[in-house]
């Protein structure tokens, strides 16, 4: 992501400083801890650098597509050795002595056809041979330019599916990228309202102890004026120590959950982080119609299950072409000469004509061949089948997600109202129980009714948000801005 969230982050972080240690502080929204965990988190760290090795191949793939120069050279091989020599005089073979300096290179400009699956080529060479022993002599060999195209006349042509199959891989690995920092954002946010759901729980323990404490002093003097029973005042004492059990409790959990951000996030372990809730979102309207539009334009898994099918598809032709013969043209034209001074040996060079034809003919396999076709067609089919399927389990994905969006909105009014409600019934009950006019149930039940309310309220929330960003990470839509995220995706940052 952009580079001044990291400087933002940066400037909210502040240190505190004890008499044993320090302790990083940082306070978080929920953007904030998204932007955060898209540029420093192990995993969006993970998705970019699967990201740049795709990047590469593409931008080998298209070197590829490009004219090569190439040198070749043995700049020098000496060889002192015996070998086998046939005397055509005794009509055998024998062992000479041979003592023999050799030089050789080569400079080729070479381009692939992606029509043809051919190679054209432009090249020369220079040879070098200086023989030691009773006859000393040295030859020059050269030649100036040959100009020469290979070609497999039936066979498979490798050329030909990369094309087809170089593009959809990158365009896939982008919308992979994107589709896994948004996932990303998922998660992040899963951790944040954790957190926020355990400080809830937190804050609520302490003030319940706090109530708890002043009920009981409360409950002992209406207990010495004959105001409740000693039942009542034992379960004011009970609440009281189930109160002190809870706070720990809940500081445990609050801990847990504060290390689980921190550590997805990438920060020191030691980090406090304080929470700011976000404010109720303002409501959006996702159809499933357009929900499923984008989702076929920009999610991964269609362009993947493009790419299996292709991939699948490359194999059978490969495999079918292979069944049968294969034959190979390779033909050059060009100067060839040999001297015995570098001087002479570009000098009236003869025409060189090399032509190849070569046969590749099955004879007999045990039927090794047929079954590699027949396995690559079944494969096909096996993929396409595959495919289908997990197209459908996402448009299914793609269909409850929004549809658990358009509840969560309404949920979060209710849960709203329902908190404001239980804060209002709590305060009143326990104004009433002071003045001796609500039983101790009756404020039990109450104090349980807001606690579950501030959990339902920090819940929806939670699934409100989660729901959002799938649909984000489904769809690769933003809907806020009413464009794609490729669109406005900062890819600078990645390069970088």
């Amino acid at each position: 992501m952009k580079r001044n969230y990291l400087l933002l982050a940066a400037l909210i972080v502040s240190y505190t400083g004890y008499v044993h240690s320090q302790e990083k502080y940082i306070e978080l929204n929920l953007q904030q801890t998204v932007e955060l965990a898209n540029d420093s988190s192990l995993a969006a760290f993970r998705a970019k650098n699967s990201y740049m090795a795709s990047y590469w191949e593409f931008r080998t793939f298209r070197a590829n597509r490009l004219p090569s120069l190439s040198l070749y050279m043995t700049p020098i091989r000496y060889n002192r050795n015996y070998t086998s020599r046939y005397d055509s005089e005794q009509n055998i073979d024998i062992y000479r002595r041979q003592q023999s300096l050799y030089s050789y290179g080569n400079l080729a400009i070479q381009q692939n056809l992606d029509l043809t699956g051919g190679t054209f080529f432009i090249d020369s060479e220079l040879g070098y041979i200086r023989n030691f022993g009773e006859q000393t002599y040295s030859q020059f060999t050269s030649v100036p330019i040959r100009v020469g195209y290979r070609q497999d006349l039936i066979g498979y042509n490798p050329f030909k599916w990369e094309k087809r199959i170089a593009p959809i891989k990158y365009e896939k690995a982008q919308k992979e990228l994107i589709y896994q920092l948004e996932q990303t954002a998922e998660t992040a946010s899963a951790y944040f309202f954790d957190l926020a759901m355990a400080q809830a729980e937190y804050e609520l323990a302490k003030e319940n102890l706090a109530n708890s404490d002043t009920l009981y002093r409360i409950g002992e003097e209406k207990f010495k004026i004959a105001s409740i029973d000693r039942a009542d005042l034992l379960t004011l004492k009970l609440d009281r120590v189930n109160a002190q059990n809870s706070l720990q409790n809940a500081e445990i959990d609050l801990k847990r959950a504060m290390f689980a951000l921190a550590a997805y996030l990438n920060l020191d372990k030691n980090t406090t982080i304080k929470l700011n809730l976000p404010d109720y979102p303002k409501e959006m309207f996702i159809t499933v119609d357009d929900a499923l539009m984008y989702a076929k334009d920009n999610n991964p898994q269609y362009l993947e299950s493009k790419q299996q099918i292709l991939q699948s598809e490359q194999t059978l032709e490969k495999t079918k072409i292979e069944a049968f013969f294969n034959a190979g043209l390779s033909a050059s034209i060009g100067f060839n000469q040999v001297a015995e001074s570098f001087r002479k040996v570009y000098q009236e060079p003869l025409q060189q004509d090399i032509v190849s034809l070569t046969l590749s003919i099955p004879l007999v396999d045990w039927g090794v061949r047929k079954g590699k076709h027949n396995m690559a067609k079944n494969n096909l089919n096996i993929t396409k089948l595959t495919t289908q399927e997990n197209e459908i389990r996402l448009e299914e994905d793609v269909i409850m997600t929004v549809g658990d969006f358009t509840v969560q909105q309404q949920l979060i009014h209710s849960a709203e109202e329902a908190l404001e409600l239980a804060k209002l019934a709590y305060d009143q009950t326990k104004e009433r129980f002071i003045i001796g006019k609500a039983d101790i149930n009756s404020l039990t039940l109450s104090t349980t009714r807001r606690q579950e309310a501030q959990r339902n309220y920090i819940s929806a929330l939670k699934n409100y948000w989660q729901s959002y960003f799938k649909i984000r990470k489904l769809t690769l839509y933003d809907f806020e801005k009413k464009m794609p995220i490729i669109s406005s995706f900062d890819w600078g940052s990645i390069y970088n």
